[in-house]
């Protein structure tokens, strides 16, 4: 990860390879071999990955990439909200919420509290994913205040709204509490607004990383195809 002053890039171990060919063992049947006939041309390809194969978790179209062109693509198309999750009991969900924000191309995610966190639910997408580290809320909210961003908080809680149908800010940060207690008191109180997840069965809450996946999902029906949310 990275700390809030200048660009943000994704978390990168330097005892690990910039452009594995296997990034999991266990993925080791899955992707392309070795790029078979003329080598392409391209300062994108990686010659290791066309002379090896790529094993790696990306889409088709970025077989045989390096990394830092993928980000670079990624880059020109992300979309302009972010997502934001507190983490101050090393909560195991920020994996799966890095997860989905790059699945639905998010800005950035936004770590607020304590800086380590587990990688194992991102299944590598860490790697592509700009994430920053804010130590507390009040250096978040103070960031969030200069980039001209909404506080949008996803919990269910009394007085919120429900995020089906109502209308999210364009220019937003989605922020998720911990699994457990939730938004903490401080966040809540500089959120512009609270939106729950509307539920059917008999449980009061649902995974905070699942919520991120349908919180995500809710602004991109909204502001990428254009499906306004009607009451």
């Amino acid at each position: 990860m990275t700390d809030t002053t200048g660009p943000a890039q994704p978390p990168h171990d330097a005892s690990e390879p910039e452009n594995p060919v296997f990034e999991d063992p266990a993925l080791e049947a899955v992707g392309v071999g070795p790029w078979e006939g003329p080598l392409p041309a391209g300062e994108h390809y990686d010659p290791d990955l066309l002379r090896l194969g790529d094993r790696r978790n990306v889409v088709d179209e970025y077989r045989y990439w390096t990394r830092e062109a993928i980000i670079a693509d990624l880059d020109q198309r992300r979309h302009e909200f972010h997502v934001a999750i507190e983490n101050w009991q090393h909560d195991f969900n920020i994996g799966t919420v890095v997860r989905n924000a790059n699945a639905f191309l998010a800005e950035s995610v936004h770590i607020v509290g304590k800086r380590r966190w587990n990688r194992r639910g991102a299944m590598v997408t860490d790697r592509y994913q700009h994430v920053r580290h804010h130590a507390t809320v009040e250096e978040f909210v103070a960031w969030a205040r200069d980039e001209g961003l909404a506080v949008v908080g996803i919990d269910n809680l009394p007085g919120s709204v429900p995020i089906e149908t109502t209308a999210l800010p364009r220019r937003a940060v989605l922020v998720f509490g911990q699994e457990g207690p939730g938004l903490s008191e401080p966040v809540r109180e500089v959120c512009s607004m609270i939106c729950s997840i509307t539920q059917f069965g008999s449980t009061r809450s649902i995974n905070a990383g699942v919520a991120s996946g349908i919180a995500m999902h809710a602004w991109v029906r909204e502001h990428v195809f254009g499906q306004r949310p009607t009451r």
